[in-house]
């Protein structure tokens, strides 16, 4: 009998662990689940030939987005080290064969509003012993293929895969619908396999809306089939999306559960598409907001989002909105003639050009997502297929739901990526519904998004930036209320536990300790940092 086989069954027939304390001392899931139980002095080792069962499911799968799911899930279980056991003398009845997984709809269309919940159970017995999880959509199904990720460890004894404390029970659904990050395309050009990384760690966390904020004065560097000038606006030809490029971020991030939020800034933060076509430019010395005075800014703006509704086939599109400086328009005497012409002011105006591009896209049969500025300065006009994205400060999403319409939250003070002096605990006890009391209200906050804007990012730090300060985020989206920490020190452990996991995976996930994108401060264990 080989000396690895000899010591595999000492451990089973005595029941004791050989497993790495760090990682199974305590409940390191993250973000943690609705409810979780688990046994204490049992384990499972995962079975080589592992495999996925689908009888019973609904699901045919025809796309594969279980099937590659599946095959990532092994994947991270088994990245960090190599499969070392001999397999033929472990006894089968502590063998877990495989995931049975069953999914009771058969549509695969990503949506908001989707039902995410699943249920995953890990037994601690069985002829032969496999793992259950069913789920009401495929989404659903991905959500649990990540929690059961979290229950595997390598034991190092045995050099195999083993899942502790069985049986698990996990019952779980998020608290929100919208769970985003933001990333911006326009200060800095982030690659397709920047971006796809991105889109793997959100999966990890379970945040479920990649906003794109493509564009913005610096550069436009998305194609757009119809208007083909307005990427001459990108920093370099390279530096561009083509837009299969856009189409194959958008399936990549659907084929995880993550919808893309596309965004266009207007009026403001135009100036990138005035390269290519001048004419939206209120003049060549004053550069924007768009020119309103011109019927081709909206002939444009129609478009794009023509356009856009080929590919980004999310329920809402982001029309931007904020830091609208209208000075241009009053210094530029066509616009000024056209605004004494129409009995408008610059605020008129601005509030004239918000309300039309709203239209247009409800037009293309988007619902509108605004910066909080349109809501502060004419909210009573707004459709009510708005919603309004807060971003300045607290108070804004009290005031956004008492009047009917739809929040997001995104408070600069916390849950902005590119502060680096707010800490993953000021992330963690940003709460989404504060001071918001009435359950009706409550319902019309969506969620939240951490918003990683590009100033002082790119390819080269943007995932130690995000991580993992977006994760303690991500907790406080998923995980019901009654479940969050009131201290966050009470969650350093699993945490730090959890941003060492995406190290492991390849993800640059910067230490726990100190503010955002900090480096180790000393030698050490990854988990004390």
């Amino acid at each position: 009998m080989g000396k690895k086989v000899f010591v595999f069954l000492v451990l089973v027939s005595i029941l004791v662990l050989a497993i790495d304390a760090v990682s199974v001392d305590r409940l390191n899931i993250w973000p943690m689940p609705k409810s979780v139980s688990h046994g204490e002095h049992r384990s499972l080792y995962v079975s080589k030939d592992f495999e996925l069962k689908t009888e019973g499911s609904k699901y045919n799968d025809a796309s594969g987005i279980l099937k590659d799911g599946f095959s990532r899930l092994l994947d991270v279980i088994q990245v960090a080290h190599v499969i070392d056991a001999n397999f033929s003398g472990i006894d089968t009845s502590v063998l877990l064969q495989g995931l049975h997984v069953v999914v009771l709809t058969a549509d695969d269309e990503l949506q908001y509003g989707i039902d995410e919940s699943y249920k995953l159970s890990v037994p601690d017995s069985g002829t032969p012993v496999y793992a259950h999880l069913e789920a009401q959509t495929i989404y659903g199904a991905l959500h649990g293929l990540q929690t059961f990720s979290q229950l595997c460890h390598f034991n190092f004894t045995l050099e195999v895969i083993q899942v502790p404390r069985v049986p698990w029970t996990v019952i779980d659904k998020p608290r929100f619908s919208y769970r985003g990050l933001l990333i911006d395309t326009s200060r800095h050009y982030l690659p397709l396999p920047v971006i796809k990384k991105v889109i793997d760690s959100m999966a990890y966390s379970k945040l479920n809306v990649l906003h794109w904020h493509i564009v913005d004065t610096q550069s436009f560097p998305l194609e757009i089939p119809s208007y083909p000038k307005l990427w001459d606006g990108a920093y370099s030809i390279s530096e561009r999306y083509t837009f299969a490029d856009a189409a194959e971020i958008v399936t990549y991030a659907q084929r995880r559960g993550i919808n893309v939020l596309a965004e266009i800034d207007v009026p403001g933060h135009a100036l990138s598409w005035g390269i290519g076509y001048p004419s939206l430019w209120p003049s060549k010395n004053c550069q924007q907001p768009l020119d309103v005075s011109n019927e081709f800014t909206f002939k444009v703006i129609d478009g794009i989002l023509s356009d856009f509704s080929k590919v980004f086939k999310f329920r809402f599109v982001h029309l931007g909105g904020d830091e609208v400086d209208t000075s241009c328009w009053i210094l530029t005497p066509h616009v000024r003639k056209w605004l004494t012409k129409h009995s408008m002011n610059e605020s008129q105006a601005y509030q004239y050009f918000v309300l039309r591009a709203q239209n247009i896209a409800l037009s293309h049969g988007y619902e509108i997502i605004n910066w909080e500025e349109t809501f502060n300065n004419f909210g009573n006009k707004l459709s009510r297929k708005t919603v309004v994205h807060n971003w300045l400060g607290g108070g804004v999403a009290q005031k956004v739901v008492a009047s009917g319409l739809r929040c997001i939250v995104s408070n600069q003070d916390k849950w902005y990526l590119d502060h680096l002096d707010v800490t993953w605990q000021q992330f963690y006890m940003n709460e989404p519904l504060t001071n918001i009391t009435n359950p009706k209200q409550q319902e019309l906050v969506i969620g939240g998004e951490v918003c990683m804007w590009g100033e002082h990012i790119d390819g080269s730090d943007i995932e130690q930036t995000i991580w993992p300060r977006a994760a303690a985020a991500a907790e406080r989206l998923w995980t019901p209320y009654d479940k969050l920490a009131r201290d966050p020190r009470k969650v350093t452990g699993r945490l730090a536990h959890f941003r060492c996991l995406l190290n492991q995976r390849g993800v640059a996930a910067a230490p726990v300790a100190g503010p955002g994108r900090v480096a180790p401060e000393e030698p050490g264990s990854c988990y004390r940092q």
